[in-house]
């Protein structure tokens, strides 16, 4: 078995939970459409009588019943006790699958199991962290996890990858085994006769060889001509113009504003920025960890990326009129002059990025600038800016008092 094979386990964990955070946005609901059954939700637990196929998205997915067509469930927490007279997809962080499957099972997840009485009258693929097959498989078996153990018998062939292999008291090999691992493993001849094996043993050298040469032979795109990269300039010129054009317009007060603090507190300013997005990175993981959360999580990351396209522009703005008035320009110029300064600024940066390590640093400077800037007004917003603080007890002095 190529070792490109076991990575792919993670692809399908991530599609899974991708699937669970949008299920859970919203309430527990089904629909049935032309015989086939949709349940979505933050918990699912059904009961099925279902003559087509069977779509289950949720954190938490508990099926129950009979499914004439193919079962799709994926969440977080998956238990599948359903008599399957199609095939079963199922993934998630933990999956159970109690029934029987008249045909093939595909399962990926952290955690999966299989029932004794979870019999697969197809093809078996499984994928996971930890990985226990107590139901029988009609047909072929490919699986591949950290750690595996088999106790059902397994009409076809099998091939298996597996950082630990065993094998339970039921376990059967009617055709032939290939596995891969990190040595050999000592197979009872109960479960197969050693002829019909094939072993290759999997070291880190050999992983990472083989991880080349999947690459090996595919075309991979070269630099973007000068045509290209002209394109994508004037694009993106044109995109930071109509944006700044659009908040010069209807948000003259609250640039101008932003624009003076920046240039008055450049320092104070870059280190708003860097909390600022240091907040927002931080809400990704402390949202995900929720679970309740994960609905959210793609707006957060929307927040990210308007941030930065918003304080990527502030910044360059701020920067282009320091220069523009540290060179004698109008104090008070002209929407069209801020604009053209904006631009100006935008091509000087978009050139310095062909200077390798100065092009990033610049880039970001711009954006903590700008982000800074941003964070400081809504600062000022909700906390109010009382301006410079007076002693209570100041009077303005009488002529007595100057006597003295």
């Amino acid at each position: 078995m190529p070792f490109t094979a076991t990575i792919r386990p993670v692809l399908f964990v991530v599609a899974a939970l991708c699937a669970s955070a949008w299920g859970a946005a919203a309430q527990t609901d089904s629909l049935t459409n032309g015989g086939d059954t949709f349940l979505d939700g933050t918990t699912v637990s059904a009961d099925l009588e279902a003559p087509r196929d069977v779509f289950a998205a949720a954190v938490t997915v508990t099926l129950r019943g009979e499914a004439a067509g193919t079962v799709h469930a994926a969440g977080l927490d998956v238990d599948v006790d359903v008599e399957t007279g199609g095939n079963l997809l199922a993934s998630g962080a933990a999956v159970a699958v109690r029934g029987p499957v008249a045909g093939d099972l595909t399962v990926t997840g952290g955690s999966v199991r299989t029932d004794p009485d979870a019999s697969t009258g197809g093809n078996a693929r499984v994928f996971g962290g930890t990985v226990t097959l107590d139901g029988a498989v009609a047909g072929a078996l490919t699986a591949s996890a950290g750690e595996i153990l088999l106790n059902a018998p397994i009409d076809g062939d099998a091939v298996i990858s597996a950082g630990r292999l065993s094998f339970g008291p039921k376990a059967r090999i009617a055709g032939t085994l290939s596995y891969v691992a990190p040595e050999r493993v000592q197979i009872p001849a109960s479960v197969i006769d050693p002829a019909r094996v094939r072993f290759e043993q999997m070291t880190p050298r050999m992983a990472v060889r083989e991880i080349g040469d999947a690459w090996t032979g595919i075309d991979l795109p070269g630099p973007p001509g000068p045509a290209a990269v002209a394109a994508g300039l004037a694009i993106s010129l044109a995109f930071f113009v109509v944006l700044g054009a659009i908040c010069l317009t209807f948000l003259p007060g609250p640039v101008r504003q932003m624009r003076r603090s920046m240039a008055a507190r450049p320092g104070l300013t870059f280190l708003e920025g860097i909390i600022a997005l240091s907040m927002l990175f931080g809400l990704v993981p402390i949202v995900a960890l929720t679970v309740v959360g994960l609905p959210f999580l793609p707006i957060v990351l929307l927040a990210i990326l308007v941030a930065w396209v918003l304080g990527y522009a502030l910044g360059a703005y701020a920067v282009a009129m320091r220069v523009w008035h540290a060179f004698g320009g109008d104090p008070d110029p002209s929407r069209l002059a801020r604009l053209a300064a904006l631009a100006l600024a935008i091509v000087t940066v978009a050139v310095l990025n062909f200077i390798p390590f100065v092009g990033w640093v610049a880039n970001y400077t711009l954006v903590l600038l700008g982000i800074g800037g941003m964070a400081h007004a809504l600062f000022e917003r909700m906390i109010g800016n009382p301006g410079y603080a007076r002693d209570v007890d100041m009077r303005p002095l009488d002529e007595d008092d100057t006597s003295s």
